[in-house]
């Protein structure tokens, strides 16, 4: 018998209906999104805390979004960023941490707030602090067909 996505999630249903319209990416466009982050932290910071090329080599805007639409993991990861670095929302639960972002459910009394203080200092740390968690997994993903470490 196949489930039905109200028999995981009951609380979050209206009439029938999942109520996305809390989550700031809903009606958000790519091109909107990458123009408040860039304006904000510059493609320099993009390019420190997501480690995607598109902030690096030639940045724009323009060739961000066409990059990012033909790329999901790439789109997924800047969209995460905007929830949880610009927009600084609490972290999820782990039921709404795999879902894409477009499709999490903030709940009502969450709002954003002032985006978080970022610096490259900072991108630093973390990297190393991925790098080495994924050293002690010994995990890497996998995009494609090409293999990259878990950063």
């Amino acid at each position: 018998m196949p489930f039905k996505l109200f028999d995981i999630l009951p609380d979050t249903l209206m009439n029938d209906e999942i109520n996305y319209e809390n989550n700031p990416l809903h009606g958000l466009g790519l091109q909107e999104l990458l123009t408040q982050l860039v304006d904000h932290y510059g493609f320099e910071i993009l390019y420190a805390y997501l480690n995607i090329n598109c902030f690096k080599t030639n940045p724009s805007i323009e060739s961000s979004v066409k990059f990012l639409k033909k790329t999901e993991w790439a789109r997924e990861k800047v969209e995460v960023f905007y929830l949880y670095k610009f927009k600084n929302l609490p972290r999820v639960s782990s039921e709404q941490f795999e879902l894409p972002p477009r499709k999490r459910i903030i709940p009502e009394g969450q709002t954003p707030r002032a985006p978080a203080e970022l610096s490259f200092e900072d991108a630093e740390r973390v990297r190393e602090k991925q790098a080495k968690k994924a050293a002690e997994h010994g995990k890497t993903k996998r995009y494609g067909n090409r293999k990259f470490n878990n950063l």
